[in-house]
């Protein structure tokens, strides 16, 4: 018997199918990632398509993906029926600009600290952890120099940094 996208899991067949908690899909169904109807009995069922929307919810936790992100995409994918190979391509193409993005923001990232960390000069002048007296406390928590999208700024070198 050929399973159809449309057939109905109960949530004990979707918990043993993708290793997911019904604390989570419940969790999930609140934040409208995913959808489930009633049958007579008042328990939850799920369409068959709703697993691949939990198993790209398991592969976007795992690359940090936060779920209000996944909820965007998601939120452009038909709920009532099995999305189209088109409208999956459409995801994925908008998935693919968000990853290159973020895999960018990892590489900057891991020169700055690098290069701040590793080079051991703890330069007062060009060390973007550097923050004296907590003068950047009104831009934010953490490590705002950072975290700011498009920070270019470049570490001196020692040479330059005597000057």
């Amino acid at each position: 018997m050929h399973a159809s996208p449309d057939d109905h899991l109960t949530i004990g067949e979707v918990i043993r199918r993708t290793g997911v908690s019904a604390s989570a899909l419940h969790f999930y169904e609140r934040k409208g990632l995913i959808y489930a109807d009633r049958n007579a009995c008042d328990q939850r069922i799920f369409a068959r398509h709703m697993l691949r929307r939990i198993s790209l919810i398991i592969v976007a936790k795992r690359l940090g993906v936060p779920l209000s992100d996944v909820a965007k995409v998601f939120a452009t994918l038909p709920a009532d029926r099995s999305p189209t190979h088109a409208d999956w391509q459409r995801v994925s193409r908008v998935w693919k600009k968000q990853l290159e993005d973020r895999r960018r923001a990892i590489e900057n990232l891991e020169h700055e600290l690098t290069g701040c960390i590793g080079c051991g000069c703890l330069s007062m002048k060009a060390c973007l952890l550097l923050n004296p007296d907590d003068a950047l406390q009104g831009h934010g928590p953490g490590p705002v120099r950072l975290q700011e999208p498009g920070n270019s700024r470049r570490r001196r070198t020692r040479r330059s940094s005597r000057r």
